[in-house]
C-alpha cells in the first residue's frame, strides 16, 4: 500500500516581510528627516534676504552672518540633545558662542524662518521656545528669573519682532505678531497682535490685522501717553474749579464743561496700566 505523504507546507516568510516593512519605514523616516534638515536652514536663509537689505550674495550670508551660523550650529546641537548625548551638544553650543557671540542652549526649540540680526550678546535659555518667522536683534535675552526648575524661559509665538537689548524673563507667553520694543523688560504675558515697550514692559498698542508690520519706527510711548492724560486731567480740574468759583460769585453763570465718559475711561485705564506695570 503506497501512502503518499504530501510535502510539508513551507512556513510563510514573515521575517522577510517584517524586514522589508521596517526598511521601508526607515527609508521614509530618513527622507522626512533629511527634507526637514534642508527645509529649515533654507527658510532661515530666505528670511535674511527678505528682511536685510544689506544681504547681497550667498557667499556674504554664509560667512558673514553670525545669526545664521549660530542657528545652523544650534540645529545640530538640538538634534544631539534630543538623542540624550552628553557633553557634545553643550560643547558645540559653546564653540558657536565663541565664534558668533550668540549663546543658544541646545534644549531651546526654535522654529523656521528665524532671523537673528547682528546677534552679539543674544542669550536663549534651555526651555525657551520660539515660533516661525521671528526677528531677534542684538542683546536680546530669553532667560529665567531664578533657580526654579521645569519650564522657566519664555515661549515666543510666530511673526514676532524682539528689539535690541530686550529682556524676556520667566515662563511667560508672547503671542503671535507681537512687537517688543528695544531695551524693554517683559515680565508678564503679552497677547497676540500687541506692542510692548518700557521697563517693565507694558502692552500699549493693538496691532490686530497688522501681522506683517514688524518695524521699529512706530512704537508708541506709554509714559508720554500717561503724562498727557494726567496733564489733561489737571487742566480739566482747574477749569472746573474756576467755573465753580465763577458760579458761586454769579449763580446765573453755569459754564462747567464735562468731559465725555469714554475719554475718562480711556484715561483711567492708561493710568492704571502704567501704575500697575511700574509696581506702584
Amino acid at each position: 500500500m503506497n501512502d503518499t505523504q504530501s510535502p510539508p507546507e513551507s512556513a510563510p516568510n514573515k521575517p522577510t516581510v517584517l524586514l522589508s516593512g521596517g526598511l521601508g519605514s526607515l527609508a521614509i523616516s530618513l527622507r522626512t528627516v533629511i527634507a526637514r534638515a534642508i527645509e529649515i536652514p533654507v527658510a532661515d536663509w530666505k528670511a535674511i534676504y527678505e528682511r536685510d537689505p544689506s544681504a547681497r550674495n550667498w557667499l556674504e550670508v554664509l560667512f558673514c552672518y553670525p545669526g545664521w551660523q549660530a542657528l545652523c550650529c544650534h540645529r545640530v546641537a538640538h538634534w544631539l540633545h534630543n538623542l540624550n548625548i552628553p557633553f557634545l551638544p553643550r560643547f558645540l553650543s559653546h564653540l558657536s558662542r565663541l565664534v558668533t557671540g550668540i549663546e543658544i542652549h541646545p534644549g531651546a526649540k526654535i522654529g523656521k524662518g528665524v532671523f537673528i540680526d547682528h546677534g552679539m550678546g543674544v542669550v536663549i535659555g534651555e526651555t525657551a521656545a520660539i515660533g516661525d518667522n521671528v526677528i531677534i536683534y542684538q542683546g536680546v535675552t530669553l532667560g529665567g528669573t531664578g533657580k526654579e526648575t521645569g519650564k522657566r524661559h519664555p515661549t515666543v509665538g510666530s511673526n514676532v519682532m524682539i528689539g535690541a537689548g530686550a529682556k524676556l524673563l520667566g515662563n511667560i507667553q508672547i503671542g503671535d505678531c507681537v512687537r517688543v520694543g528695544a531695551s524693554s523688560v517683559v515680565l508678564r504675558d503679552v497677547p497676540s497682535h500687541c506692542t510692548v515697550v518700557g521697563v517693565p514692559g507694558r502692552v500699549t498698542h493693538n496691532l490686530a490685522g497688522a501681522e506683517k508690520s514688524l518695524g521699529n519706527g512706530s512704537l508708541p510711548d506709554p509714559e508720554a501717553s500717561v503724562i498727557r492724560n494726567l496733564f489733561e486731567r489737571i487742566k480739566n480740574l482747574e477749569q472746573q474749579v474756576d467755573d465753580l468759583q465763577a458760579q458761586l460769585s454769579h449763580p446765573s453763570l453755569l459754564g462747567i464743561e464735562e468731559r465725555s465718559l469714554n475719554s475718562l475711561i480711556a484715561s483711567d485705564l492708561a493710568i492704571e496700566e502704567f501704575l500697575h506695570g511700574a509696581g506702584i
